[in-house]
């Protein structure tokens, strides 16, 4: 069995095993890190792995879709939320935590398959006394404002008073900033409540407690403590008795519902016991997986690092919400502030809208209700149409901060909100490929072509004329190393790629809804002229392809920027830019991610494999592949199966399928790495499924790794389902009935 730090797989050959991620021995080093790991949630909101019971300098956190606040420097930031964890336990006084007494036996367990935290713990008290506990914990899939603990205690040779007490921490910081006051809170018999408001934006949050405690048979009387916003019991316990602890809150937004904190109370007090409430749970994460679920075989460490990447992207996605994102550290960390970047559309977008088209239409649907934040963005720049932002949060508008502070207290410039152009084509990249895939015409009509439009009038206004060429300067992209450059390959293919997929879009509006289109036609000012300029623009726009090599320059003078060999700066644990400094490495031919490559693989029916090859071999070894981005190895894992080279394909894939698992980076701590989880995905189903889709459907051209003896997923396309079962020797793709998806009444 792998082990990594105190961090172990746990892939033996049961069912149970290839659905669990097993943490067997407490290491505080690593307390930040495993926070993320153990993150649950439910797609309203998420939930970092704190302990119950605290632990010091624990960075605990519940974030909830759209609560965003005013902050310093970031403009504003989602904000943590108080918290439904707190369980103090006092055993004659002497409260139980992990930084006192002493730890006899530990496992913590994160069952994928059911969405369920575990923790046992047998432990010997600073006075001597062994307890064992075990704790459970989810979020309800089935109801997405409802959460659970349950809480065992059992005495192994203790006799005395046991106290538990279940508090509402008021007022969360969100790293050091202050951003709640309290309305009003209160209790009645076993419930608690606590109404909040955030300190700038307005928004309220209500939060309602339940807590019962048994022993034995017996119900143990529960009385508030209106002070401490905490509920309280105690009791006496003897050698071999046990006492049950059952928490069960309930929370709503203002967002959800004008008064959150009456309809938090009301649905508390209609909710069923734990029990029920779990199992209800249960079958919506079975649903969920059914669809969702990659099967491998062969590979016992993929096969449960797929299934935890698959599974923070579900507990991160809003199933019911269409104003809200994915943040790049989805809803399990502090970095990048809950902000919205192009990871969604480019590298998560994909796997919602072949599995669950639902949740990509709601992903894609927060772009129009952005819209208007894009268009206000490209008239400030003095550009038409819009121009959406490279940090995105409630409203659209632009909220990448122009400067940080660096490590030793100077001032950074942040160009990317400036000149980081490519996410406006990448949002329409999202969009057209959902469109593609679902055969949503609806959808594309009513929101869809009117973004493709705007972004396409946003290029046409940002592109420059240099006699027969035209050009797009001043720009940063995708690799993010090279700032403030002319021409960025990537930059001019995808805007070229937006003006000639808006002139397809419009053609088709005018044939099938020619009122829709008429009505756009005079809220956009589309002329005639307009949409033939696109088509000039798009014509005329550079890409530098050398006919005679194939190699496509990143930008206007890259080759000619100072060459490095990365081997030479082995070993080492840290980005080249963190080693170099950000002006050398501009200096440098050194990538931190995939950008011509990037092309070549979201263009790729554009350019041949000669092309893919010439490329691949001269910016793969100039880019950062361990410390640079992590959105960067899935896509050239899926490079990779098209040039045949599977074993490098793997390397890269598991750099992607473990940076959290295994913290590769060194930087879990901050969240999730959301797009790299979507990138595990493609590089599995386009990289070594070799899925391709055509206007005949969906194919596949499978070069599986050695030794995986069985690969199966399904994908939805157009409506239909098809399941793809693959092998060394044979590859089978079947039609098969839709499976039964379902949205749960209230319990």
């Amino acid at each position: 069995m792998s082990t990594v730090s105190m961090f172990e797989f746990d892939h033996a050959t049961t069912d149970v095993a290839a659905w669990s991620i097993l943490e067997a021995e407490f290491n505080p080093a690593k307390l930040h890190a495993q926070e993320t790991v153990f993150t649950i949630g439910n797609g309203y909101l998420g939930t970092r792995g704190s302990f119950e019971e605290g632990f010091p300098g624990d960075q605990a956190a519940t974030l909830i879709h759209g609560m965003f606040d005013d902050a310093p420097i970031v403009q504003t930031e989602l904000v943590n939320c108080p918290s439904w964890l707190s369980l103090t336990i006092k055993l004659e006084g002497e409260r139980f935590r992990l930084d006192h007494g002493e730890i006899l036996r530990y496992d913590r367990r994160l069952d994928l398959k059911i969405g369920l935290l575990t923790r046992t713990v047998e432990w010997r008290s600073p006075n001597g006394h062994r307890f064992e506990f075990r704790f459970e914990r989810f979020c309800s899939f089935a109801d997405q404002h409802l959460m659970a603990i349950r809480c065992h205690i059992k005495s192994i040779d203790f006799t005395g008073t046991v106290e538990i007490e279940a508090e509402i921490e008021p007022h969360p910081t969100t790293v050091t900033i202050p951003h709640w006051m309290t309305l009003k809170s209160g209790s009645l018999g076993n419930l608690v409540w606590l109404s909040n408001e955030t300190l700038h934006s307005g928004l309220e949050l209500g939060l309602a407690v339940k807590l019962n405690v048994t022993k034995g048979n017996r119900a143990l009387d529960v009385n508030g403590n209106e002070k401490h916003t905490s509920l309280l019991t105690s009791t006496q316990i003897y050698p071999g008795e046990s006492i049950i602890a059952e928490k069960i809150t309930a929370v709503y937004t203002s967002r959800d519902a004008e008064f959150p904190l009456q309809v938090a109370l009301r649905r508390l007090v209609k909710a069923p016991n734990y029990a029920t409430l779990f199992a209800a749970h249960i079958t919506a994460w079975a649903i969920a997986w059914q669809n969702s679920d990659i099967t491998i075989e062969g590979d016992p460490i993929a096969q449960v690092s797929v299934r935890y990447n698959l599974f923070q992207l579900m507990i991160a996605a809003p199933r019911r919400d269409d104003r809200v994102s994915i943040p790049a550290k989805t809803l399990s960390g502090f970095a990048y502030r809950g902000h919205v970047f192009w990871d969604t559309e480019i590298f998560i977008v994909p796997f919602f809208a072949l599995t669950q088209p639902a949740i990509a239409k709601n992903l894609l649907t927060y772009r129009y209700h952005t819209l208007s934040g894009a268009r206000r963005k490209a008239k400030e720049a003095g550009y038409e149409g819009a121009m959406y932002a490279w940090e995105s949060a409630s409203t659209g508008d632009e909220v990448t901060p122009r400067w940080v502070p660096g490590a030793k207290g100077e001032l950074i410039r942040i160009w990317c909100g400036d000149i980081e152009y490519h996410i406006t084509a990448d949002v329409a990249y999202g969009i057209w490929q959902y469109w593609r895939i679902t055969g949503d015409d609806d959808w594309m009509r009513d929101f869809g072509t009117e973004i493709l439009l705007e972004t396409a009038k946003f290029w046409a206004s940002r592109i420059e004329r240099n006699g027969d060429r035209y050009e797009i300067n001043d720009v940063i992209g995708p690799d993010e190393n090279h700032e403030h450059m002319n021409n960025n390959a990537f930059t001019n293919a995808m805007a070229q790629w937006n003006l000639r997929s808006a002139i397809t879009v419009w053609d088709w509006l005018m044939r099938s809804f020619p009122e829709t289109a008429k009505r756009l036609q005079q809220e956009l000012d589309l002329t005639v002229d307009r949409v033939s300029d696109w088509a000039t623009i798009a014509q005329g726009l550079t890409i530098s392809l050398d006919p005679e090599t194939k190699l496509i320059e990143q930008c206007d003078g890259f080759f000619d920027l100072i060459d490095v060999n990365l081997n030479d700066y082995e070993p080492r644990s840290r980005s080249m830019q963190a080693l170099l400094g950000i002006e050398p490495t501009n200096q440098r031919q050194i990538l931190k991610q995939p950008d011509v490559l990037m092309m070549l693989y979201l263009l790729r029916q554009q350019f041949d494999h000669e092309t893919l090859r010439a490329n691949w071999d001269y910016y793969t070894p100039r880019t950062d592949h361990v410390y640079g981005s992590s959105l960067g190895p899935a896509v050239h894992a899926i490079l990779a199966c098209d040039l045949q080279q599977t074993e490098e394909a793997y390397q890269h894939f598991m750099r992607s399928a473990l940076v959290d698992l295994q913290d590769v980076r060194g930087n879990a701590a901050e969240g999730i790495h959301a797009a790299s989880a979507g990138g595990v995905w493609q590089a599995i189903v386009f990289g070594f499924a070799g899925i391709r889709m055509t206007e005949f459907g969906l194919i596949a051209c499978p070069n599986l790794p050695a030794h995986w003896t069985r690969l199966k997923f399904r994908l939805c396309w157009q409506n239909q389902w098809v399941e793809f079962d693959l092998s060394q020797n044979q590859a089978v793709c079947e039609t098969i009935e839709p499976s039964i998806q379902l949205e749960f009444a209230l319990l």
